[in-house]
Parts: structure tokens; sequence; C-alpha cells
């Protein structure tokens, strides 16, 4: 395994801790602490409990991961619809 390899895993969100961390369910029945990758922070990608995500672990620690993606289900989308009198 080169040390580059990463493991990608999926879970659901079942709490938030403070400091943009969250602890996640692992399909394999382990709970991780993950924090969101800088992309998800960049464009403002908020995650809520209940949300599915897939997961990247390194391997050499198991306990901890970064979120990279939010799958979107039902009712997914903008909270609140197109911003009113936003110019640029």
């Amino acid at each position: 395994m080169a040390k580059e390899d990463l493991l990608t895993l999926d879970g659901q969100i079942d709490e938030i801790l403070p400091d943009g961390r969250f602890g996640v369910m692992l399909e394999n029945d382990h709970r991780i602490i993950a924090y969101t990758a800088g992309k998800m922070r960049k464009f403002r990608i908020r995650s809520v409990v209940g949300d599915r995500v897939k997961v990247e672990m390194t391997p050499y620690d198991l306990s901890k991961g970064r979120i990279v993606f939010r799958e979107k289900g039902p009712g997914g989308g903008p909270v609140g619809g197109p911003r009113r009198g936003a110019r640029r």
C-alpha cells in the first residue's frame, strides 16, 4: 500500500461537534470523528445530522477522517432559494 492511498467509506452523520467536526457512523458500525474538506468549506456546503456522506481515511489512524462528499437526499437543495436584491 502506497503512502498516499486513502480509504473511502460511506457513513451517516449522527452528531455535530464544535470546531466544524462531526461524529460519523460508518456502514461497518464504527464511529469516527470527521471534519469537512476544504472545498466543502470554500463552497459553504452545510451538513446536518442524518446526511449520508463519503469519508476519506488514512490507514494509519482509523478513528479520524475527512468528509469529502455529501449525498443529496430528499429535500436537498438551496434552503432559502435565490437571493433577492443581491447585485455584483
